[in-house]
């Protein structure tokens, strides 16, 4: 059969950690036609990749991108890095399902003023996506705080059995309409109040559908150990796949951070062989981020912008909120030196100071700066992001080293130029090259096979993907082709909308959608609904 396009003379690393191949690859309708030896044909679109790897598209297991692949479906952070799927809906943040837009925009990373919310369900939000022409596949899970604001609001309690009920109702439509799995963020006010009985119980949900779970776990200050095994006991009584995210955040949660660590990947050991389905991811920063506004409970956050600001600037209210133990406060370790200012549009002179040395200008506490800095972008609240410098390399590098650790950005997919240019989400232009480039060129800890694995064939496995993932004959024709000397990020804290470089060429579906390191303006990406 006549083949559309033929990638020649590269090195095959296919995704399963098998040794590399030298070979051809030959595609036809958006699929993998043939590997090997394959003659060139005088009429044939051809690729050449000599002294290139190629290997199956990224997936990006843990991707916040749900709002800004709709603003810019071209995906170029992520595209250009060899990413070629993405998972959003993470964190239990995510666009569906909706009930009061103005309130879910609250739980949506990425979200702009101005851009409309025009679904609500499961379904609308995906075909959202699909109308837009990603350039990279989209796959969906169901965030529980989306599912918390649609029935219960901004509440600070456990839900009621009515909320439940109306709760898996909305989850089961969801899986139903397409989605991979269920969410949970629960280190995040709308969710702090869910006891692990109700989340057992959305997960059942989750799992009558074939779902897994992927939960950004509870944190709380001294319970490492008890962090990690409510996430497997949750697991365990639904009977469905769990993936930990962001595993290494235990290292904040004791003293001693490594040891935190070590024993977060015993117990995964343990229930591996105890014949629990239990996975875990890592974002690639040395630094955890997330909005300034994640410091206020959820009932601060009820009502317009002018009930929101008449708290923050009552004195009383303010009193009431410092007793509020938020994922800032958590971060912070009780030191404000560890928490970083990244952008701040009313006061420019604080972004990349530290809340203590926002404090000393303010001439006030930490809190009080915080809500003061809050009050001030009032308009935009949840726009003020903060770098928490919390984790340690030594620590979190063990984490990497096991085998069952996938690689996500934990980031938005964005762009340099366009709606997104002003945007910035680190992680979003460097993870899988930072990931590469560190732990196989320089720190030689990872095979180029075993890499290229953990962001494959592994996530694709907890998808449930057999067609993505990995090169092999029959396949969707999600190709990276890139030079293993050279792939590298260029992103920095502080300058972090840069591309990478070293990614040649990738392939989505059959299509080019960056050739010779430069954009093609092919978006032949697919919407992946859940079967």
């Amino acid at each position: 059969m006549q083949a559309d396009l033929l990638i020649h003379d590269g090195t095959i690393i296919d995704g399963t950690g098998a040794p590399p191949l030298r070979a051809d690859v030959a595609i036809k309708d958006g699929k993998i036609l043939e590997i090997g030896r394959i003659e060139k044909q005088e009429d044939l679109l051809c690729l050449d990749a000599h002294g290139l790897f190629v290997a199956p598209g990224f997936i990006d297991i843990h991707s916040h991108s749900d709002f800004t692949v709709i603003v810019d479906p071209r995906a170029m952070s992520s595209i250009t890095q060899g990413v070629t799927l993405e998972v959003v809906g993470n964190c239990g943040h995510g666009c569906a399902p909706i009930g009061d837009p103005e309130l879910a925009k609250m739980n949506i990373y990425g979200h702009q003023e101005g851009h409309e919310i025009g679904w609500r369900t499961m379904a609308g939000y995906l075909d959202a996506v699909e109308a837009g022409k990603p350039t990279v596949n989209v796959a969906s899970l169901v965030p529980n705080g989306n599912l918390r604001l649609a029935v219960a609001g901004l509440v600070d309690r456990p839900s009621t059995p009515d909320e439940l009920n109306h709760m898996k109702s909305l989850l089961a439509q969801s899986m139903e309409e397409g989605a991979f799995g269920f969410s949970t963020g629960l280190e995040y006010g709308p969710e702090r109040d869910c006891t692990e009985t109700e989340i057992i119980e959305l997960c059942r949900v989750a799992a009558d559908a074939g779902g897994f779970y992927a939960t950004h776990t509870r944190n709380r200050e001294g319970e490492a150990q008890e962090t990690i095994a409510e996430a497997i006991r949750t697991g365990s009584a639904s009977d469905l796949p769990l993936q930990i995210s962001h595993i290494s955040v235990v290292s904040r949660l004791a003293e001693d951070g490594r040891w935190a660590i070590e024993y977060a990947l015993r117990q995964v050991n343990e229930a591996q062989e105890s014949g629990l389905d239990v996975g875990f991811d890592m974002h690639t920063r040395l630094f955890g981020t997330t909005n300034l506004s994640a410091a206020l409970p959820p009932s601060a956050l009820e009502g317009d912008k002018a009930a929101i600001a008449a708290r923050l600037q009552s004195t009383a209210t303010r009193r009431e909120l410092k007793a509020y133990p938020s994922i800032i406060t958590a971060l912070a370790r009780g030191d404000w030196n560890n928490i970083v200012l990244f952008n701040c549009k009313a006061h420019p002179e604080f972004a990349r100071k530290s809340i203590a040395e926002v404090c000393e200008v303010m001439g006030v506490d930490p809190f009080d700066a915080i809500y003061n800095l809050l009050l001030n972008e009032i308009d935009d609240l949840h726009s003020l992001m903060i770098l928490a410098f919390t984790y340690r390399e030594d620590d979190i590098r063990l984490a990497f080293e096991h085998p069952s650790c996938m690689v996500g950005s934990d980031a938005t997919a964005l762009a340099t130029d366009g709606p997104l240019a002003a945007t910035s989400f680190h992680g979003a232009y460097t993870w899988a090259s930072w990931f590469y480039r560190h732990f196989v060129r320089d720190k030689k800890t990872l095979s180029p096979q075993e890499a290229i694995r953990r962001i494959t064939s592994l996530p694709a496995n907890r998808l449930g993907l057999t067609d993505r993932g990995v090169l092999r004959v029959g396949a969707w024709a999600d190709v990276a082709i890139f030079d293993p000397m050279t792939f590298a990020e260029q992103g920095t804290t502080f300058e972090p909308n840069q591309t990478a470089i070293g990614m040649h060429h990738v392939i989505v579906n059959g299509k080019i959608a960056v050739k010779d390191r430069q954009l093609t303006g092919e978006r032949s990406g697919h919407v992946l609904r859940k079967t």
